[in-house]
């Protein structure tokens, strides 16, 4: 079995320590998800296990031959070359071994006499056979257009940021190494693309070792994980769902033990101070077991949480209107005469293809750009905060605490509390000592933290947040979400993490192209699975979609988890939005000639029956698949 094996690795950066004398293995078809909080060296173990940096102790063993294609976050190339050139522009020996005989093939066609050349080729073509080279290229090809790249000719420097991290991933890919090290592969890919890689990788004869915040992708894809946490790294069987639950048993016994030594620690310290009558040997060994507890106490890995309990600005009735609105960019429709109603506590997430106009989206709704024609409302009391993927107002030479002042100096948490900026640095993770260290000197998911801390910091009540998951790490992720379920004020996403939508959208925009935006009730991987027995249907051929359809008409489709809970109480929640109208309208008549009371019972009766026509096409729609 072919196998990497580390020994003892240790990794400094000046004071910090990354990592301590890690010891693990990778064996053949293992595929290992590393997780961990931004800054403690995920990017770093990968490319020293890459040959891309060297530990400061430590050993890397592995076969003589053994090969490994790494995939950094973001991959340098010459912006020169077009992308058929970039994909074989590698030191793999399959790849190296296609350039060798495509050259010789060459030298053969302008020296046709030459026997050497000719027993060269020869000799190229059975190593071509022994390696399976001559489909290198065939798969190359295959594998741009299923990663979105279709034409091969273009160079390097025309092609976006996402085109590009694509290109690198499809030039390991080719590489068909012993060992894959994939460092956020996701990004910028959208669901189709992951759900291709995803199969891929799950298929993938040799090891993989990756990084990514999707934890749905983890879950489908690896079998082995590894957490780095406070220079340690803890190996778990499993995927990711395997790993939360191993993760939580651990921490839960790390805690009892932690208990029993306080315990005993409070029992040591009532008899030190009681005073010792006398020096014997037993009260002596007692005194020093003290002083060995009382060290110990607290030096187990500390649990450290994101915390953002930032209290956000009122919200009046009035968020977001769109009437009639058209919009084209660089020659493609946008939208095309878009209507679209944002109402207090709407949580909407925005998903769709790459190019499909999201961003551009979300720009308008930013007001960073305008629209062609149509018209946009915005209430008076909306204040918002606009993460986007670039950071473009981040002066990475300012320290991070002149950075966070920028947007306040004390903010108000949602108890009330009044907390500094150096606190909530704090709370974000950046330890003291670290405040005035410059935010060039940042991981790249360290940056993402502390532009996610300073758009809070200014307290908004509409949060606009463009592939939020991306270099934010899974524990991060997990904060963010519960604060977003309980953040009172309006969310809309831009994002391909399905976990991510499923856990903080309940409504979908899907961007379809060419000004085509489809509006879906429910959670995204509902609709993901409802599109995938679409696709399935189309890909019959007419009969046997026939035959479908008619199955359908006698055997209807069953709820979801979710909507059957919501099937549930629908009947109970309509009932009580009735006969608050019912109420209303009773009150309104009475109201007489207080205006200011009528006024309010005509904004209540508005507002209750929008929830009434809404529930009643909920309702309509579920009961169709109701058995």
């Amino acid at each position: 079995m072919r196998a990497l094996t580390v020994q003892g690795m240790t990794k400094s950066y000046g004071e910090k320590v990354l990592f301590n004398g890690l010891t693990f293995s990778i064996a053949e078809k293992e595929r290992i998800g590393l997780i961990g909080v931004n800054g403690t060296g995920k990017s770093s173990l990968l490319k020293i296990v890459a040959g891309k940096d060297v530990p400061d102790n430590g050993e890397i063993v592995s076969p003589n031959d053994y090969t490994i294609a790494y995939l950094e976050q973001e991959p340098e190339m010459n912006p020169a070359l077009t992308v058929m050139d970039q994909l074989f522009l590698s030191e793999a020996p399959v790849i190296k071994l296609l350039k060798d005989y495509e050259g010789t093939l060459k030298q053969l066609e302008k020296e046709p006499e030459s026997t050497v050349v000719a027993e060269k080729l020869f000799e190229l073509q059975k190593q071509m056979d022994a390696l399976g080279a001559w489909e290198a290229n065939t798969n190359a090809e295959a594998i741009l257009t299923r990663l979105g790249i279709p034409d091969f000719s273009r160079k390097i420097g025309e092609l976006s940021g996402g085109q590009k991290k694509r290109v690198a991933l499809a030039q390991v890919l080719i590489e068909t190494p012993d060992l894959l090290i994939l460092d956020e592969p996701t990004n910028h890919l959208d669901f189709e693309t992951i759900r291709w890689l995803e199969d891929y990788l799950s298929k993938y004869s040799g090891a993989v070792l990756l990084v990514t915040h999707d934890r749905y992708f983890l879950d489908r894809v690896t079998n082995r994980m590894f957490e780095l946490d406070h220079g340690l790294l803890y190996t778990y069987n499993g995927n990711y769902q395997d790993y939360i639950a191993a993760k939580a048993e651990r921490e839960e016994q790390q805690s009892a033990a932690e208990d029993k030594r306080r315990n005993l620690y409070r029992r040591e310290l009532a008899w030190m101070r009681r005073g010792a009558k006398a020096r014997s040997t037993k009260q002596k060994a007692r005194i020093d077991r003290f002083e060995q507890l009382e060290g110990s106490l607290g030096q187990g890995p500390k649990k450290e949480q994101v915390d953002l309990s930032v209290q956000g600005s009122r919200l009046g009735k009035q968020v977001f209107e769109l009437k009639n609105v058209s919009k084209s960019f660089d020659g493609k429709t946008i939208l095309n005469h878009f209507d679209l109603l944002v109402k207090p506590g709407d949580r909407l997430g925005i998903v769709g293809k790459n190019g499909s106009g999201k961003s551009t989206f979300m720009n308008l709704l930013a007001g960073k750009i305008s629209f062609d024609s149509g018209e946009m409302i915005t209430g008076q009391t909306v204040k918002t905060a606009y993460y986007t993927q670039e950071r473009t107002d981040m002066d990475e030479n300012m320290r991070m605490i002149a950075y966070i002042r920028e947007s306040a100096e004390v903010v108000t948490t949602k108890t009330g509390e009044k907390i500094s900026a150096a606190q909530m640095l704090e709370r974000f993770l950046f330890p003291m000592h670290a405040h005035g260290t410059p935010i060039y000197k940042l991981s790249g998911g360290e940056k993402r933290r502390l532009y996610l801390l300073k758009l809070l910091m200014t307290q908004p009540n509409v949060l606009l947040l463009d592939e939020p998951t991306n270099d934010l790490d899974t524990e991060t992720l997990t904060v963010l979400e519960d604060y977003l379920e309980e953040f009172s004020g309006v969310v809309i996403t831009v994002s391909h993490d399905r976990y991510f939508l499923d856990k903080t959208a309940d409504r979908l925009l899907v961007f379809q192209g060419n000004g085509m935006i489809e509006s879906y009730y429910g959670l995204y991987s509902d609709y993901l699975a409802e599109q995938a027995i679409v696709e399935k249907q189309e890909e019959l051929p007419v009969k046997e979609v026939k035959t479908e359809v008619k199955q359908e008409k006698t055997k209807k489709k069953k709820l979801s988890y979710h909507e059957q809970r919501e099937w549930d109480t629908i009947e109970e929640e309509m009932a009580k939005v009735e006969e608050r109208i019912a109420e209303a309208e009773q009150e309104l008549e009475a109201a007489g000639s207080d205006f200011e009371k009528a006024q309010q019972l005509s904004e209540e009766l508005e507002q209750l029956n929008e929830k009434l026509e809404h529930f009643i096409e909920r309702w309509s729609y579920l009961s169709e698949f109701v058995q």
